[in-house]
């Protein structure tokens, strides 16, 4: 399982956060976290072109991609823990894609198989980040009947 972000983090208590539940996912999954930089002293229309590119060089044709967008489909955790259950499956190799500050292009986002939302709400990408991987680590114990999901 890959997760894929633009920017990176830089404060301690973010990246303790995210350490915790990557230690918390070993159990689980194999997980690897990958960060590519940011576009901002760049013109806006040409950001989304430059941050496509360096997040395509980690995918591969095997990947089921899921793009976390305001735009795409919620789910209730149970559901979210059944759509990772019945991708797995069929397909281990599930990345997860958080956009930049002007959120993903449409190249990026045709690819996906699946859009996803968490709220209609703007979180901040490194809150983000945190979010995305408790629902995970939420979803794997609900998968295997382990008390955490209430």
């Amino acid at each position: 399982m890959k997760i894929i972000c633009v920017g990176k983090l830089k404060e301690k208590y973010w990246c303790d956060a995210v350490a915790e539940y990557k230690k918390r996912l070993s159990k689980y999954t194999n997980l690897e976290l990958i960060e590519v930089k940011d576009e901002s002293f760049v013109e806006e229309s040409k950001i989304l072109e430059l941050e496509k590119a360096k997040i395509e060089k980690y995918l591969t044709e095997k990947d089921y991609i899921i793009t976390l967008e305001i735009e795409g489909r919620e789910q209730t955790s149970k559901e979210f823990s059944k759509k990772i259950e019945d991708i797995l499956i069929e397909n281990s190799n599930i990345v997860f894609i958080i956009g930049g500050s002007l959120g993903l292009s449409e190249k990026i986002k045709k690819r996906a198989n699946l859009h996803l939302s968490f709220s209609k709400m703007t979180f901040p990408h490194q809150l983000f980040r945190v979010l995305l991987l408790e629902q995970i680590y939420r979803s794997y114990k609900i998968m295997n009947n382990e008390r955490y999901h209430k």
